[in-house]
């Protein structure tokens, strides 16, 4: 995404843009305490019917203002540890393959001091103290090998065989359906997921999936948006905030109206060579970010427009307490 060539080289000559100060929608991620809402829901609740709020990048949180992602709480995962108590339950991680046999995790060419080993100590951690709670997970491999992103260690197992380890030492965390290879699970009920790991998708460098790992509905998840994913993350100036802003509400709006059994996955995250992620997140020099939009658009009634009754995944960047608290109302 924002680490191929052009942005690295750009980034260098271009003034970082002055991003709006913190608020309700925007950088106050802390403000929201929501360690235990999947609690009281029904185990008949499908997880496609949630409202959930999710972090797009979850750990990136090094590199500069065209890397960062996410407020930073600490390295080695801590940074998640800090969503999942705000209420975050779908995360988005793009893993290395490095010496070993093992995963870190980057954003294009940036290590972000986790290894997926930390991930994984800390949804542990979390699910078991917190049981009643599931969380979604998006994983990519993040290397292409193409200047400006990150290359794969030498002489390494597959990506796929990698993780089939990595689940392989910790079988009771993951919901086993979601992490078979030969075959997509149906999208559970929440009485099948707490305490679990849902893997959602398992993509490829390039944006194509891996195998048939995760959700069967998400088999046409590729890079960018698909039939049940907008993820169109190419904002290339302050000025096409506001596609990206109409973007996510059309998206918004359609998940209201879809079948609850379906899941749906926004990205309300985007960036480009003259607009960084916290410009496009928080709004810069005037223009409105997607994150306070968002939050206007939900609080607004239905004199203005038709209530949003689902909003789906909604994957973040530098989301503020009042925007996660409002995703989850609609629970």
């Amino acid at each position: 995404m924002i680490a191929a060539m052009g942005v690295l080289v750009l980034g260098l000559l271009v003034t970082p843009s002055v991003a709006s100060a913190a608020d309700a929608s925007y950088r106050t991620l802390s403000t929201a305490s929501h360690p235990d809402w999947m609690r009281a829901l029904p185990d008949s609740r499908s997880l496609a019917a949630l409202s959930i709020p999710g972090t797009h990048e979850t750990l990136a949180i090094h590199g500069g203002a065209w890397t960062q992602t996410q407020e930073d709480f600490g390295d080695s995962a801590a940074t998640l540890t800090a969503q999942l108590n705000a209420g975050i339950r779908m995360i988005d991680l793009r893993a290395r393959v490095n010496t070993g046999n093992t995963f870190t995790i980057h954003h294009g060419a940036t290590y972000q001091n986790a290894n997926f080993d930390d991930v994984l100590n800390k949804l542990a951690a979390f699910l078991g103290a917190h049981p009643g709670e599931s969380v979604v997970v998006r994983l990519k491999q993040e290397c292409t090998g193409e200047i400006g992103s990150c290359t794969d260690a030498s002489g390494q197992s597959g990506f796929a065989d990698i993780f089939d380890a990595y689940v392989s030492k910790r079988p009771t965390l993951f919901w086993t359906p979601s992490v078979t290879r030969s075959a997509g699970a149906a999208t559970p009920a929440l009485g099948q997921i707490r305490g679990k790991v849902v893997l959602a998708v398992l993509n490829g460098p390039r944006g194509g999936v891996i195998e048939h790992y995760g959700l069967a509905q998400f088999a046409g998840w590729h890079d960018g948006s698909s039939t049940y994913v907008q993820d169109e993350y190419n904002v290339p100036n302050l000025g096409a905030i506001a596609t990206k802003r109409d973007q996510v509400r059309r998206f918004l709006d359609a998940t209201s109206a879809a079948d609850p059994s379906l899941m749906y996955v926004n990205f309300a995250s985007g960036a480009g060579v003259f607009a960084q992620p916290q410009s496009v997140a928080g709004g810069s020099l005037g223009v409105q970010g997607v994150n306070p939009f968002l939050l206007t658009y939900l609080n607004e009634g239905p004199e203005v427009h038709t209530p949003v009754v689902r909003t789906g995944a909604v994957m973040l960047d530098f989301p503020g307490g009042g925007l996660i608290d409002k995703i989850l109302t609609y629970n």
